[in-house]
């Protein structure tokens, strides 16, 4: 008999016939118990509540542990409720009409954040929201009329309140009243230090379409590289100027250069003797003479077409560190702390003498409408000094005094197409560009660069504003107007940024570093797509004979 026996057992292995008890369910009897389920369970959710109700109310003349054991293994509607079922109205409707606020602890920025579904407890939020879906008295008549009336609200004492209350929280290990649905238990990390959102840049409403970052191609990298052997590297100093010809003026060591951009031909106007140099070089605004501030105080005229020396004008005690034309007025600044307004066609040329700051002048710019005078000195003050009587010469008394940098200003630059702003830059203690409305002597803006800052100029072809800067990077810094967004840094220069200057196109800069190179940057070349779409919109005017034709 047991031979057979066991071949009942090999045969029973291998039939297939019948049905594997033993096997896991298949994919399809699972699907169909579970959707079998929520069908059920949605058509029976007014019995459900019922009897979860008849259950809390039968169970609290019972033992606790009985409850504690019924609530634990039940469903998640059988959560004893902190108040009774009847309350008032008004009470519900006001507190379901609350919006939950933001917490403390959500720290604001960084990326999108996705909170994980397994950190939110969806029983006890279902909960919640049934019964303040059930908590009115309309409600509750409503969920009794539709059981047919077996349902019988109960009014609960205090203590009996009390005792539910403590249960909630041994169960949910919170108070279910102070719990917030839809919250999650973990928060939104921390951005890193320093970390900007550039959403919010193109989803702002007050930001202009000028400020979308991206909108061009600038090139990172120079055009050209010279050789500046011997420049000096002096922050006060502005030993380079390109004029409306095209020509660049350089002082290297004790002589002047000229370099013309357009044949690439270099000259050398004239060497310095003995231990005289040059400080400042300016160009006038229409022609080809040059302006030299020396070291022994006095300013030169030079015709740089016939390489010949005009004049020599006195006035300071100091050396001369930078100029400013206006018209046919030149204004040097010293280190002696005076400005003097010099009248280059009459022979008394000293016309006026500004005196207002108390140490040395190193910045000094005229406004593109020549009514205003900015300058910039060491004693960390900015004045700006208005026209005399339309006279392209400033007057005695300064209009404003800024006193809010904290370092040498000898960055300054006027907007071209708001001739009553005015930028300027602070020194390594400082590190901020400020904007004036020089109309009213207020502040506009002041941006933190990170670094010393030692040039700023307008772009005559976009919305923009480059700066040069010194330690830590000794770059130039590309912003955009009026937002201050930064477009790009141009790395290259081993050295702190001495000096910039725009060409006469306003399509290049030249950068002159103290690691003895000048660098040539087309960083405002006009888009070609953009120009060709203004030519085309352009219509032609049509000629009187095709008018006349009929």
């Amino acid at each position: 008999m047991a031979q057979f026996k066991y071949l009942n057992e090999v045969n029973s292995i291998f039939t297939m016939d019948g049905e594997n008890a033993k096997a896991p369910v298949p994919r399809w009897q699972r699907k169909l118990n579970l959707s079998a389920a929520s069908t059920s369970f949605n058509s029976s959710s007014v019995l459900a509540n019922t009897s979860a109700r008849q259950t809390l109310s039968v169970s609290m003349t019972g033992n606790a542990n009985n409850t504690l054991q019924l609530s634990m293994t039940g469903n998640s509607m059988k959560t004893p409720r902190k108040n009774g079922i009847k309350t008032k109205v008004t009470s519900s409707k006001k507190k379901s009409s609350q919006t939950p606020s933001k917490g403390k602890g959500q720290p604001g920025g960084g990326d999108r954040f996705i909170p994980s579904r397994t950190a939110t407890d969806f029983d006890l939020g279902h909960y919640i929201v049934k019964q303040g879906a059930l908590g009115n008295e309309e409600d509750v008549e409503n969920e009794e009329s539709g059981s047919g009336g077996a349902a019988t609200s109960v009014p609960l004492s205090p203590k009996q309140s009390e005792w539910i209350k403590s249960l909630s929280e041994a169960l949910n290990g919170c108070d279910i009243s102070k719990q917030r649905v839809l919250s999650y238990d973990t928060k939104v990390p921390q951005p890193p230090e320093g970390h900007v959102n550039p959403l919010k840049a193109i989803y702002s409403v007050k930001t202009p379409m000028s400020t979308k970052s991206g909108s061009r191609y600038i090139p990172n990298a120079p055009e050209r590289i010279l050789d500046a052997p011997e420049i000096m590297n002096d922050y006060y100093l502005n030993l380079m100027d390109w004029s409306m010809d095209n020509v660049i003026a350089v002082a290297l060591g004790p002589s002047v250069y000229l370099w013309n951009a357009a044949t690439g031909t270099i000259e050398m106007l004239f060497e310095n003797e003995g231990n005289e140099h040059t400080c400042s070089l300016s160009w006038i605004h229409e022609g080809h003479i040059l302006a030299v501030g020396t070291s022994a105080g006095t300013v030169e005229l030079w015709d740089c077409e016939n390489m010949k020396r005009l004049r020599v004008m006195n006035g300071h005690s100091a050396r001369v560190g930078v100029l400013a034309w206006n018209s046919y007025v030149l204004c040097s600044g010293s280190r002696d702390g005076t400005i003097i307004n010099h009248d280059v066609r009459t022979r008394q040329h000293n016309i006026g003498v500004l005196q207002g700051h108390t140490q040395e002048v190193c910045g000094l710019k005229w406004s593109p409408d020549g009514k205003y005078l900015a300058s910039g000195g060491n004693d960390n003050m900015v004045h700006v000094w208005s026209a005399a009587n339309g006279s392209p010469h400033a007057n005695g008394e300064p209009l404003h005094v800024f006193n809010q940098h904290q370092a040498a200003i000898r960055a300054l630059a006027w907007c071209p197409w708001q001739p009553n702003v005015l930028a300027s830059g602070g020194g390594t203690a400082d590190r901020t560009i400020k904007f004036w409305n020089v109309a009213n002597g207020h502040l506009m803006n002041s941006v933190d660069t990170k670094s010393q800052v030692c040039g700023l100029l307008f772009s005559k072809t976009y919305k923009e504003l480059i700066s040069a800067h010194g330690y830590v990077n000794n770059q130039l810094t590309i912003w955009k107007y009026p937002s201050m967004m930064k477009q790009a840094d141009l790395m290259g220069h081993t050295g702190r940024v001495l000096q910039i200057a725009l060409s006469p196109d306003g399509s290049t800069v030249m950068s002159a570093g103290a690691d003895e190179t000048l660098r040539l940057w087309n960083c405002f070349t006009p888009d070609p797509l953009l120009a060709k779409k203004e030519k085309s919109g352009v219509r032609e005017k049509p000629s009187l004979l095709k008018q006349s034709m009929r």
